[in-house]
């Protein structure tokens, strides 16, 4: 599909990468990774023709398509969400017009002998069989269902773009990418806007895509889960590895400690020719040997050890002083914008030293909570904070918050107190800002050097609560890492609202899920709520299922269920209504333990076997949703 020989991209006389050499083939899922900076996004514009590389060919196959899904999207103004979504379909669209036409031309003609009505006959017959061949009569359905997976209400179809916020536009871009059946899908940061939901739904999509896939992404899970190769950019070079992430950092690890036991014995080999040829070389009989072993030392080619880019971010995060035992208390919180109401009669009690995740869909009212929590917008009900709380908070949008014509330096030197002002330049080199990077203007970062900049402004103000909202937004893997280890060695209270998997893992012990204007407590990690998440979602699938397999009313002059049939049917609506019963005893059980667990942990876990019969009832749980698919199938193929 495409070959890509030798390219290199240069700014300013200086290379950003050079000597890249690969082929993309039909059902590669290649995740392009790098650090901020390493020229992921360029290589996907150059591939994408948006810009020209400095050197090097690209072949591409005839006819060959490519989307690309960039983070810069401009929308014409006064169209709906499905007016912009059937963008996708341009040759529909206009067959459907030209369609349409000739339809109210035949109805206004009567010349039924002519020549011409003939014409517009065939043309029809032409213009619906290419429309049928396109997928006419299917592409507003799979629209929906693609705008719903990505997160998308019904009611927000009939919605102007303009009306929702840069994440919600990319959603809809990226709905059109997925809907246009591309040959070649290109992704600069799919993710970055996705709540789990819709992420875990683009991976499912992504993995059965027909056409070949280069996405550029910070998600680790993402890539695991979506990719079955790994390209990354580091130091000007790429290395390219027919493996997903995590499997390709492990070769990598083994192909660099092989490389540097062949340079260790290939530095022997060459020291022991050189002691022979400096003792040759002393001796008259012996000097035409010595030039022959200078004439091979000189054809040895020397073994490179892959260079690895290893600067990092240095973080620490300090309490600034204990607060009291309860640091947030909500009592019938709520919060409306204008006719939507986001939250309503939230309770909640959060404890120091608590580590806490928001997670759920987009617009369920995760930001607005922390925001309300941090003093920035108004809110009804009763919020109290404790004794000696101080907030750290690091907001979504960066933007928003820094001043995009003063430099680097001088946001923090604004920012910073009597006490601190001396060290700013020595914290912004800890943040990679080092140099003349310290001069750059706010509106020249990149996404991850304005998350580097704000992590580093948080810090010049004291806090003991640190409340973050979607951190992990533009930053590189590695950032990602250093952060992580950051927040894990932080003793105050933690508050994060992130889509992150992988981030979120060890990091939260509570999860806060969001939805439909409630906040439901999860006494456990990131990995518990999406397995109980998953339980619950079933739970609600198979109560509608059953409603309407019981609330089917018999219809008058279909075929009759012999007795041994309807004998039957009675067993398996007997079996599952057994089945139900169980599992809500179980989940009852569950309920019971976990709370059990939290008022008391130390003397609950030390009960024997406690953990066991845990899992096992989970387990048990599992076993009998997957008995009552089985059966609830015999019971729709009996009815």
């Amino acid at each position: 599909m495409l070959n890509v020989h030798n390219l290199s991209v240069s700014f300013a006389g200086s290379d950003l990468f050079s000597g890249v050499t690969f082929k993309l083939n039909k059902g590669d899922r290649i995740g392009l990774i790098g650090k901020n900076g390493a020229g992921k996004s360029t290589l996907l514009k150059v591939i994408s023709k948006d810009i020209e590389s400095s050197g090097g060919t690209m072949a591409f196959d005839k006819d060959v398509r490519i989307g690309f899904l960039r983070q810069d999207i401009d929308f014409v103004e006064g169209r709906t969400i499905l007016e912009e979504a059937y963008q996708a379909f341009e040759e529909i669209k206009q067959l459907e017009t030209k369609i349409d036409q000739i339809n109210v031309e035949l109805a206004e003609r009567t010349d039924y002998e002519s020549e011409y009505y003939h014409d517009l006959m065939v043309n029809l017959n032409n213009f619906s069989h290419r429309y049928e061949l396109l997928g006419g009569y299917n592409y507003q359905g799979n629209t929906e269902r693609i705008l719903q997976g990505l997160g998308f209400q019904r009611e927000d179809f009939d919605k102007l773009t303009e009306t929702f916020s840069g994440g919600w536009r990319m959603r809809i871009e990226l709905a059109k990418l997925l809907l246009q059946d591309n040959d070649i899908l290109l992704l600069d940061e799919p993710t970055n806007h996705l709540d789990i939901e819709s992420i875990i739904w683009l991976e499912n999509f992504l993995k059965s895509y027909a056409g070949a896939i280069v996405l550029v992404s910070h998600d680790k899970m993402f890539l695991d889960n979506v990719t079955n190769r790994t390209i990354e950019i580091s130091l000007g070079k790429i290395y390219d590895y027919k493996k997903p992430y995590s499997q390709f950092l492990l070769l990598r690890d083994e192909i660099k400690e092989k490389q540097l036991q062949a340079q260790k014995n290939q530095e022997k080999e060459i020291k022991a020719t050189q002691q022979l040829i400096d003792k040759f070389r002393a001796k008259a009989n012996k000097a035409s040997m010595a030039q022959s072993l200078i004439k091979k030392l000189d054809k040895v080619e020397l073994i490179e050890v892959d260079n690895d880019d290893n600067a990092v971010m240095n973080i620490r995060f300090q309490v600034s002083k204990d607060p009291g035992k309860v640091v947030f208390e909500a009592e019938n919180l709520s919060k409306s914008y204008g006719d939507k109401h986001v939250l309503e009669n939230v309770n909640l009690l959060i404890e120091r030293n608590s580590k806490i995740a928001f997670v759920g869909q987009n617009g369920q009212g995760k930001s607005t909570l922390a925001k309300i929590m941090v003093g920035e917008i108004a809110h009804g009900g009763h919020l109290k904070l404790g004794h000696n709380v101080e907030i750290g908070y690091f907001a979504q949008n960066q933007s928003e918050y820094l001043d995009p014509e003063k430099t680097v330096l001088e946001i923090m030197e604004d920012a910073a107190t009597d006490s601190n002002r001396a060290k700013v330049r020595d914290m912004l080199g800890a943040f990679l800002f080092g140099g003349e990077a310290v001069d750059k203007k706010a509106k020249m970062l990149s996404g991850g050097e304005r998350n580097r900049l704000a992590l580093c402004k948080l810090l010049l103000s004291p806090f003991n609560v640190l409340i973050m909202d979607e951190p992990t937004n533009h930053l590189d893997i590695a950032s990602k890492n250093v952060l992580k280890q950051a927040l894990k060695n932080f003793n105050g209270t933690l508050i994060l609202v992130s889509h992150d998997r992988d981030f979120l893992q060890g990091l939260a012990t509570t999860v806060y899920g969001f939805k439909d204007k409630v906040i439901k407590e999860y006494l456990g990690d990131i990995d518990f709520f999406l397995e109980q998440h998953q339980i619950e979602n079933l739970r609600e699938a198979e109560k509608r299922t059953v409603v309407e397999t019981t609330a089917k009313p018999s219809k008058k002059g279909q075929f009759q269920l012999s007795k041994e049939e309807e004998k039957e049917l009675k067993k398996l609506k007997n079996q599952l209504s057994k089945i139900e019963s169980q599992i809500d005893n179980l989940e009852k059980e569950i309920l019971e333990m976990d709370t059990k667990l939290a008022d008391d942990y130390e003397k609950t876990a030390s009960e024997i076997n406690f953990f066991e019969k845990y899992e096992s009832k989970k387990k048990k749980i599992e076993e009998l949703m997957e008995e009552w698919t089985e059966i609830e199938e015999k019971v729709a193929n009996c009815s």
